[in-house]
């Protein structure tokens, strides 16, 4: 199927409401197969639209439910509120992945965000790295403005 790069819906009108708190909350990646049976985009509202659709990467060094995201960051810029996120690295990694959801592991695996790679990332017993955009009003992963 699909995978679109988008914010989530859903976490849109969560963080109005106050369910997120992304600088406390444990925020994870789970990475997406290559060719996944399901299609992510903004309608993705959870983690287990994923895993229900079993479309995880599974692969040597990665562990199902991915890794949490370090140093999740609030600032801003201008009129702009950004979140700003390390880089990840799976460490001695075997795996292939056309992208990842972003979630709220803190908030029942509600979705944030999903990212398209642009096409198969693949590691051989090597890192897999996840480079997060500089933070800025047009780069951040997560931004409101």
């Amino acid at each position: 199927m699909a995978i679109t790069t988008k914010m989530c819906t859903s976490f849109k009108t969560e963080i109005l409401g106050g369910t997120h708190d992304l600088d406390t909350d444990t925020i994870k990646l789970a990475l997406i197969k290559d060719t996944p049976s399901g299609t992510y985009d903004a309608s993705t509202t959870n983690y287990s639209d994923v895993t229900g659709n079993t479309d995880e990467a599974t692969g040597t060094g990665y562990t199902a439910g991915g890794v949490t995201l370090d140093n999740v960051t609030i600032t801003s810029s201008s009129e702009t509120a950004l979140v700003d996120i390390d880089d990840e690295v799976i460490a001695t990694a075997t795996i292939s992945a056309d992208g990842c959801i972003i979630y709220n592991a803190s908030k029942a695996n509600r979705a944030i965000a999903v990212i398209d790679f642009g096409g198969t990332k693949t590691s051989t017993n090597g890192n897999f790295t996840i480079d997060f955009p500089t933070s800025g009003v047009s780069s951040s992963i997560i931004r409101i403005s």
